[in-house]
């Protein structure tokens, strides 16, 4: 009976076929081929991610150090700070950062109050007021001194995957509802270096 089936085996040139090893490795190629394309897109994703939140993070600490090296500032200086802190992020530009200045007063009052003295932001490429002179904030407990001045400087940025994002700004491969807009953030504050208040003239 295996007599027979071998020799019908080799009448259909099965046996040949069952036996040939030519192609292995190119199958093989075929399977792993994908796995380490992705793994690769994967480690090239993640470490742009990692070097893009240390600049956002840059980019809060390089601002709040230029405004509080001065004595006092105006609006346009502070539009021009802000423009160099965005170019910090530079050549990631999938996505545009948001900055917001604001400078902040906490009374001489038994129960100090912190106020607003002056703000400034940048959204998607445009200056404006943040929030307006004379309202009350908020600053870690810490932070809270009678008298004192602080700055504080937020930066954000809506990070866009480069496997989301495509030079026409369409979607690519399907993938933004679930990557795009992964959010980065950090907050700093200091106090004025040269003086004890930083004043803005026309903010």
């Amino acid at each position: 009976m295996f007599e027979r089936a071998g020799a019908l085996l080799d009448r259909m040139g099965l046996r040949r076929l069952l036996g040939d090893r030519r192609g292995v490795a190119a199958v093989e190629f075929a399977f792993i081929a994908p796995v380490l394309l992705s793994l690769y897109f994967v480690t090239m994703e993640v470490a742009q991610g990692i070097e893009t939140n240390k600049k956002v993070s840059r980019v809060g600490s390089m601002v709040a150090d230029l405004v509080t090296q001065q004595q006092s500032i105006t609006k346009s200086e502070l539009e021009a700070i802000m423009t160099i802190g965005s170019s910090i992020l530079q050549p990631y530009n999938r996505s545009k950062p948001k900055i917001i200045i604001t400078a902040i007063e906490i009374t001489n009052e038994t129960t100090p109050k912190v106020k607003v003295v002056w703000s400034r932001k940048l959204v998607n490429g445009t200056y404006s007021v943040d929030a307006a002179a004379g309202t009350i904030t908020t600053v870690p407990s810490k932070l809270i001194v009678k008298g004192s001045f602080l700055v504080r400087v937020e930066s954000s940025l809506s990070y866009s995957p480069v496997i989301t994002w495509s030079a026409s700004q369409k979607e690519g491969l399907g993938l933004t509802a679930a990557f795009d807009g992964i959010s980065m953030k950090e907050s700093y504050y200091l106090r004025p270096r040269m003086s004890t208040s930083i004043p803005c003239s026309n903010c």
